[in-house]
């Protein structure tokens, strides 16, 4: 029983609050003055005549199952159970690694927040400069600012999905060295008070305190594991941002726009 305790950890602690709510606010998707919908609306396709439902082929007759199988052979009695209880959620909450990861995290979310509410709002303030000068550009140099500024903000977009998803990668991978040292703890524990099954707090209604392990797992775990491996965030600002006019390269794999 005591090797199937990474399974249930895992489920438990990635379903923990460190991992809950979204990385970052809903990507916005920006309108560029000028851009008209691409593309026209398709045609929803004529109701099809209905055809007569293929006839099923013909089952085979079920064995039926006799009503006194024979008996096995005698096998193996399993050990008499000693039961012990641990408190996951108790543990995390006291756990010097777990606290280390979950503000490292907040903290990146909140400044990934932080740098696409200025974005957003660098967008729009070029989008109204923009619209101000639809009245003095000729129609090609209107159309190429508004391509410009189409791309700058995709790239932007592009940049902050990717430490998005840098962010959640970072963290999951943190909380499984957690919970595989967490695993070994519990086995450790219980090995050292002779248990040989342990049982998740939310599945025990009622215990005597000497069956619960939470505090001799906790303090073991904070003994093997004090922090866990973060790594650093590589979030560079869109190129467009520090300099708009600074001539953009293109993606890697994608053709030079012709005007």
């Amino acid at each position: 029983m005591a090797r199937r305790a990474p399974v249930a950890l895992a489920a438990i602690l990635l379903s923990s609050t460190l991992l809950s709510g979204a990385a970052m606010a809903q990507q916005q998707e920006w309108f560029v003055p000028g851009q008209g919908q691409g593309g026209a609306q398709q045609q929803r396709p004529a109701q099809q005549q209905q055809r007569p439902p293929a006839q099923r082929p013909a089952q085979a007759p079920q064995r039926a199952v006799q009503p006194n199988p024979a008996p096995l052979p005698p096998g193996e009695q399993p050990p008499a159970a000693v039961i012990g209880i641990v408190d996951v959620p108790e543990v995390q909450r006291n756990s010097t690694a777990f606290n280390q990861v979950r503000e490292e995290i907040e903290k990146r979310r909140a400044k990934l927040n932080e740098d696409l509410q200025k974005e957003q709002a660098r967008w729009r303030d070029e989008q109204q400069a923009l619209a101000a000068q639809r009245a003095t550009l000729s129609p090609e140099d209107l159309r190429a600012k508004e391509r410009d500024l189409q791309d700058r903000v995709q790239d932007a977009q592009r940049i902050f999905r990717d430490r998005s998803r840098n962010i959640e990668q970072a963290a999951q991978g943190a909380l499984m060295e957690i919970e595989q040292a967490l695993a070994v703890v519990i086995r450790q524990v219980a090995a050292s008070r002779k248990v040989n099954l342990v049982l998740p707090r939310p599945l025990v209604i009622f215990n005597e305190p000497p069956f619960d392990l939470s505090a001799e797992v906790t303090a073991q775990l904070n003994r093997v594991l004090r922090t866990a491996t973060i790594p650093a965030e590589d979030a560079p600002a869109p190129a467009a941002a520090q300099n708009p006019s600074a001539p953009r390269a293109p993606a890697q794999g994608a053709q030079p726009r012709r005007n």
